[in-house]
């Protein structure tokens, strides 16, 4: 498992490394002078545009400004222009000249709060009606089940979410509107304000994951071993959890994991319905106002989170499968 798990995590700091060299080659070497971006639409002036250009390191070889950027996300960096930049250092924005990171810090807990309650309850709800649909097979719940996987996956956030709003915070009050969570100050308020934006995400994945589920568990149900532990005398429900249920649920952990980026993009538009601070809201500001420093910095906290993610899912898939251990 040891040896499973570090090839994981070497593989994956390759990944990273690959994406932060593309998205910095991308966003200051392509586009347009990122100098006179920081300058503003109306600077003319040369020389104040010079004068950027050499406080942002970027009169430097691209090699250099990369290693440079790198190193500062470890160690802190000491701008050109004299200011400090404290580890960890992903620059200074073009919007309002202040550093990053306490930016992301205060705004990643909304986005991962909602990323993570949106997912339990996609998979407590998908997968539980997946099961009892496939349990009820070709029966009146498995019809009804299957009829709501369907219509909840034609549906989209920006939708539901309004409606979701009006009818059970303005009109029945069972939940709270959405607000950001302060964890450390008020907890159960930030599960209250989190009740139902994490529902009304949940939607469009819990509908995927239960028709996914049904298939799986009811193709598991026509394995061989299945009839064998049939025939030698186990229980329906025993068969159904100790041997089906098992071998479906490394492929919906695989499915899993392929949706964490459709959860972070879910996660976007639940922000931008709901009126949450998250990363999400704070991506779109950072192209809208084509801040450059800030969307790198954005991409790449995103990047890590998803791998880092991805090597639970896959530790969970080899504790599953002890196959995978091997490959």
């Amino acid at each position: 498992m040891l040896r499973f798990l570090t090839r994981r995590v070497l593989g994956a700091i390759v990944i990273l490394v690959a994406i932060s060299a593309v998205t910095y080659f991308l966003f200051f070497v392509l586009p347009a002078d990122p100098a006179q971006l920081a300058c503003g639409k109306n600077c003319s002036n040369p020389g104040i545009v010079r004068d950027i250009h050499h406080r942002m390191g970027l009169d430097l070889p691209v090699y250099q400004q990369y290693w440079d950027y790198m190193t500062g996300i470890f160690t802190g960096r000491h701008m050109p222009d004299g200011q400090n930049c404290p580890a960890p250092c992903f620059g200074f924005s073009f919007a309002n000249d202040q550093a990053i990171w306490p930016t992301i810090a205060d705004r990643y807990p909304t986005t991962l709060s909602l990323a993570i309650g949106g997912s339990a309850a996609f998979l407590i709800i998908g997968v539980g009606l997946g099961m009892l649909a496939a349990w009820q097979q070709g029966k009146t719940f498995d019809r009804v089940a299957s009829s709501i996987s369907l219509l909840g996956n034609s549906v989209q956030i920006y939708f539901i979410g309004p409606l979701a709003i009006a009818l059970f915070a303005d009109n029945l009050g069972w939940f709270d509107h959405g607000h950001d969570p302060t964890w450390s100050s008020d907890p159960v308020g930030s599960i209250s304000g989190l009740v139902l934006p994490c529902l009304v995400m949940s939607v469009i994945f819990w509908s995927n994951y239960s028709r996914q589920t049904r298939s799986l568990m009811i193709e598991q149900l026509s394995e061989d071993h299945i009839r064998a532990a049939r025939a030698k005398g186990m229980g329906s429900k025993y068969v159904f959890y100790r041997y089906a249920l098992r071998g479906a649920a490394a492929s919906i952990i695989t499915i899993f994991g392929i949706d964490l980026g459709s959860v972070f993009g879910g996660a976007i538009i639940t922000e931008s319905t709901f009126g949450l601070h998250g990363l999400g809201m704070l991506a779109v500001n950072a192209v809208t106002q084509t801040d450059l420093p800030l969307e790198m910095a954005v991409m790449l906290f995103s990047a890590t989170a998803i791998v880092t993610f991805n090597i639970i899912i896959d530790a969970c898939y080899a504790l599953i499968d002890p196959r995978i251990r091997l490959s």
